[in-house]
């Protein structure tokens, strides 16, 4: 015969029935009181109990398996022998027992000591550490208590460890005489518009489950009670209570007074189905007399005696409500709203699944092996949703629990599904922000970063965008100027935007021709002109708009920024006008373009002709190079030379500076290729003579030969630096062309 505290009272009265044959009675330490049960005449101790105890660390209940006491073995002793001789076996040695605390430790050592804190402030009993009690609880425990009380908004920020100070939620909850999380519940539910469902959820919550599991019936009754996880139904006038019809052990289908969740929240909620059982109770109490009430709470594994309790806190905590000055609501208020006041009290209690564990979950499934779904708790606990709670079968990924309990693991008991936005909302003195990746979004003209927001260690929110400009406005303002101002990525019509574009542009092209890239100044320079005329208060593209409205009219060109700024003080030294845009050769025009990308087919100079004036050109001229290029040429052409010839021109680039000087004498060798008049100028300086043939026009640099590109009608027709073959290459195209 079982005898534990959760039996029904007739399953706990079976012990006492009479019976003529040997029994035996399989109790917990529910059997240690000073209980009688008549006919007991031999004891087996096994020497352990589960006992509650508050874990500190983890801030949950733990119902650990632990060996008891001397006191607590000496009361199991004492079950049999009240009425006639007896004998007790225990499981364990004398010297074990004799080793054993003499009296189980008191409760205020292993309980969280938040509501004993509550009111010990609340009537300025002094300094809690010295406190004279009995048995005085360590530091550890203290600073527990306080630290929950901080979570619920309780103690001001005036006050100390030693001497905690009370804020105005913390004054009313100590004249509420229940657990500070409960408390707490019935405050937030005010503020929510659901007074009315939290005295339900509240006076449901602190008393022990009226729903029974007798264990040879244990499918039947929970099938019974899975008529209150389905998601509540519409609003009705009327509300479908107990039907009669049948007789009194009819077995009515639950009322459903309440609100539809709205979407995106959670069908599946323990706390929803307190609220729906309460209303079937009430309903069937309407329409049943009182001993057939009885009889229908039997017949559907409700507890009488538990519902009783219920409905007697729950009129009690209305009247202290009411005193408080707390307003009920009086239309039914939409799930989203009492989960919300629910969350107040739990948030230590809030749970994200772990997705790493999904992934090996899904692996162990595979292989035959299923499992509950893990869930990350605060501070790096975890836990799994009790398997019979109604929120097992569809396991959000954020989720809060009434109790979170230790046995053979970490189970999360009476549990809803909750929205992060809803943490947000009742927790935000809890929460911790962390930024990163700020960077500039053109789309809305500011400056983002991803957010994570964490409670107790819990990622509730990962990777939001958020605006930064409020968040670190200095870092969000050098972001703007860099992003939008230096490096252009912001689309506006701002015209100084467009004249300072076009100005670096002619830079660029300038290092382009010059093959140079020290000519334009760097980012910083362009950064620091901006950040010397914008406001230290622009964040954004809003914020600029706003300030530059007003400035350009009284200074136009403050923003506009000149070559002088863009050039280094090298580019002054610079003829452009060695570096042309066009290049004439006889009756003909063709367009020069420059491009610094060594290793690309183009790099250097190209020239564009057309197609139909192709059989025009000849290479001679195109020979000798842009004036900015040649004196490199010439330096290569004379490296270029055999040994023999090459040591007479040594240093190679003043051979090459006085033979080009020599040439601008002679403008009559225009006309003749760059190696023949370059050799006659050598000729002329050193008397050494430098063949035809010993010139090595190929070995020179790609970028110093010219690419001729041949085009028709913007279209390339082809490219390359041997004229002559590219005139045969064409030929077929050049000849349908002049025809």
């Amino acid at each position: 015969v079982p005898l534990y505290a959760r039996l029904s009272s007739a399953e706990q009265h079976r012990v006492f029935a009479a019976h003529s044959s040997r029994r035996i009675v399989l109790a917990t330490n529910v059997a240690e009181t000073s209980l009688t049960v008549p006919g007991i005449r031999s004891v087996i101790d096994t020497g352990t109990a589960r006992i509650s105890r508050y874990s500190a660390r983890t801030k949950v209940q733990r119902l650990p398996i632990e060996p008891i006491s001397q006191a607590s073995a000496n009361q199991r002793a004492g079950r049999c022998g009240r009425l006639a001789p007896g004998v007790c076996i225990r499981l364990y040695s004398e010297e074990d027992y004799l080793g054993r605390p003499e009296y189980t430790e008191p409760e205020i050592l292993r309980t969280n000591l938040a509501s004993v804190i509550l009111q010990m402030t609340a009537a300025d009993l002094g300094d809690i550490s010295s406190f004279p009690f009995v048995e005085a609880p360590d530091n550890a425990q203290i600073t527990d208590g306080l630290r929950l009380l901080d979570e619920l908004g309780a103690l001001s920020e005036k006050g100390s460890r030693d001497r905690p100070r009370l804020t105005s939620t913390g004054r009313r909850l100590a004249s509420i005489p229940l657990d500070p999380r409960m408390g707490r519940m019935l405050l937030a539910g005010e503020r929510q518009g659901c007074l009315r469902e939290m005295l339900v959820i509240v006076s449901g919550l602190s008393i022990q489950d009226p729903r029974e599991r007798p264990p040879d019936q244990q499918e039947k009754a929970d099938a019974l009670h899975r008529r209150f996880w389905a998601p509540l139904a519409p609003s009705t006038d009327s509300g479908h209570g107990p039907s009669t019809e049948s007789g009194h052990g009819a077995r009515p289908e639950p009322a459903s007074p309440r609100p539809e969740p709205v979407e995106g929240q959670p069908d599946a909620s323990d706390f929803l189905s307190l609220l729906r059982l309460w209303d079937y109770l009430r309903s069937a109490q309407r329409e049943l007399s009182g001993n057939a009430f009885r009889r229908m709470c039997r017949a559907e594994f409700l507890h009488f005696l538990r519902i009783r309790e219920w409905q007697d806190l729950h009129a009690q905590l209305r009247d202290i409500t009411r005193e408080l000055g707390l307003n009920r609501n009086g239309e039914p208020a939409p799930p989203a709203r009492i989960h919300t006041a629910v969350l107040s009290g739990l948030l230590s209690h809030v749970g994200l699944a772990d997705l790493r564990e999904d992934t090996k979950t899904s692996t162990s499934r595979r292989r035959g092996r299923t499992g509950p779904r893990e869930y990350l708790g605060a501070r790096g606990t975890k836990f799994a949703i009790n398997p019979g709670s109604s929120v097992a079968r569809t396991q959000p990924p954020l989720v809060m629990a009434a109790e979170i309990v230790e046995t053979t693991r970490l189970w999360a008991r009476t549990v809803a599904g909750i929205e992060a936005s809803q943490i947000e909302e009742v927790g935000e003195h809890l929460l911790r922000h962390s930024y990163s990746e700020p960077h500039w979004s053109s789309r809305s003209g500011s400056v983002m970063a991803h957010e994570q927001v964490s409670l107790y260690g819990i990622p509730i929110i990962a990777g939001r965008l958020v605006s930064y400009g409020k968040i670190n406005p200095v870092e969000a303002r050098e972001i703007f100027l860099r992003s939008a101002l230096v490096e252009g990525k912001w689309r506006t019509r701002h015209q100084f935007l467009f004249g300072n574009a076009e100005i670096r542009a002619e830079a660029e092209e300038l290092e382009e021709r010059t093959r140079r890239r020290d000519l334009l100044v760097d980012d910083q320079v362009i950064y620091d002109f901006y950040d010397a005329r914008v406001p230290a208060d622009v964040t954004s593209a809003a914020h600029f708009d706003s300030w530059w409205k007003k400035a350009r009219l009284e200074n136009p060109g403050l923003l506009t920024m000149t070559m002088d700024d863009l050039m280094s003080t090298d580019a002054a030294q610079i003829d452009t006008e060695a570096f042309p845009d066009t290049w004439t050769s006889g009756t003909h025009e063709f367009s020069v373009s420059y491009r610094f990308e060594p290793g690309a087919d183009r790099d250097g100079v190209s020239l564009e002709v057309p197609v139909s004036v192709l059989n025009q050109v000849h290479a001679a001229p195109f020979s000798w190079q842009v004036p900015g290029m040649r004196l490199e040429r010439a330096t290569e052409l004379i490296r270029s030379l055999p040994k023999a010839k090459r040591t007479a021109f040594v240093p190679a680039p003043d051979f090459a500076q006085r033979a080009l000087g020599w040439l601008r004498q002679h403008p009559e060798l225009r006309s003749e290729p760059f190696t023949e008049a370059l050799g006659e100028a050598l000729l002329r300086l050193s008397g050494v003579k430098v063949e035809p043939q010993d010139w090595r026009p190929a070995a020179v640099a790609p970028h110093l030969q010219i690419t001729f590109v041949v085009v028709k009608d913007s279209e390339v027709l082809a490219a390359g630096k041997d004229l002559d073959a590219l005139k045969s290459e064409l030929a077929p195209q050049l000849s349908r062309t002049l025809n």
